[in-house]
């Protein structure tokens, strides 16, 4: 049976993470507040973001960078601009 969540970032309940993906306290913050669909939207943005920026995560301030802009994704409802990148076409 799956677990569910109050999501933050969909602010409603939802089916959460099967287990922690990220270390520490934010790692548990995210994990219990934190839905499976929420998590996945992250993980493109932060792909986008990654590439876009030629972020090289062996560097501390390119992780550190990264953590910043997935907090402000998650928790604070800010949406991640891409220099240079335009959605395709509907």
């Amino acid at each position: 049976m799956s677990r569910t969540v109050f999501c933050q970032y969909l602010q409603q309940e939802a089916t959460g993470l099967d287990f922690q993906l990220y270390p520490g306290e934010l790692g548990s913050k995210i994990f219990n507040s934190i839905s499976k669909e929420a998590w996945s939207k992250w993980q493109a943005k932060q792909i986008m973001l990654i590439n876009e920026k030629k972020l090289n995560m062996m560097n501390p301030e390119h992780r550190q960078f990264l953590e910043q802009q997935m907090e402000a994704f998650l928790f604070q409802g800010e949406d991640i601009e891409i220099e240079g990148y335009k959605p395709p076409a509907s």
